[in-house]
């Protein structure tokens, strides 16, 4: 994610000829663009790291979804 804030921020910078980066080459952004489309859709799948991350968000739905099931209404706590 911090690739494509650079990358949007170079463009913004890029149109409005702010500062010393104004001057730089469209194709040193268009090679951001071209490593994080390779990121994105290459090595993060080869790594894993899209796998991860879902399985992770499916582990925190399920067990949001156990503490919801035993802390309900109606349910008492036995002391």
């Amino acid at each position: 994610m911090p690739l494509i804030i650079i990358i949007v921020l170079l463009v913004v910078m890029k149109l409005t000829e702010f500062g010393p980066l104004g001057t730089i080459s469209w194709w040193w952004i268009s090679g951001l663009m071209a490593v994080a489309f390779i990121w994105f859709e290459f090595i993060e799948r080869l790594l894993g790291l899209d796998k991860k991350r879902a399985h992770e968000a499916m582990e925190k739905s399920r067990l949001d979804r156990v503490k919801k099931t035993f802390e309900g209404p109606g349910r008492s706590r036995r002391k």
